[in-house]
């Protein structure tokens, strides 16, 4: 898929959005140097370009007692297109996978799991992961901590 072309003032709104999504439409005007119902329909076009997929709270893992994360490279036992949909069907009903994908290199699989604790993830691993179609190998590695969290993709000033 080719990247759109966006001008200064689709960045700047872009840059805003994932920032704050919850700006006051009014602000977005003022900031980006246009009328409210500009704005609206700039950012309306954004929509439907699918540039903007879509707006959802950021909530603090920690607060909701997933203090631990941990990411896990899974290996499975043959790479059929049969294999390969079982296993992400799967994946997709464990509500402790917040990420899955599929990888180029020594595993197939990179999953982000959220766990409670060491014992929960524990859990997570003999009840949910070793009982994935499929699986060869599960390798864990424990997030120490989060350098730098995602806060959005990049968006190049033109």
């Amino acid at each position: 898929m080719k990247a759109l072309e966006f001008d200064k003032i689709d960045v700047k709104l872009l840059k805003m959005l994932q920032a704050d999504a919850r700006l006051p439409l009014s602000q977005m005007a003022d900031q980006a140097g246009l009328s409210t119902s500009a704005c609206h329909r700039r950012i309306k076009l954004l929509e439907q370009s699918g540039v903007i997929a879509g707006y959802g709270a950021s909530l603090d893992r920690h607060i909701l007692g997933y203090p631990m994360e941990f990411f896990v490279e899974v290996s499975l036992t043959r790479l059929s297109e049969d294999e390969l949909s079982e296993f992400e069907k799967a994946v997709e009903a464990i509500p402790e996978i917040l990420q899955c994908h599929l990888m180029s290199g020594q595993s197939d699989y990179m999953l982000r799991i959220a766990a409670r604790s060491t014992r929960d993830y524990e859990r997570i691993h003999r009840n949910r992961l070793a009982k994935l179609p499929n699986v060869a190998r599960i390798q864990s590695s424990l997030a120490l901590r989060t350098v730098k969290a995602w806060t959005g993709y990049p968006v190049q000033d033109v």
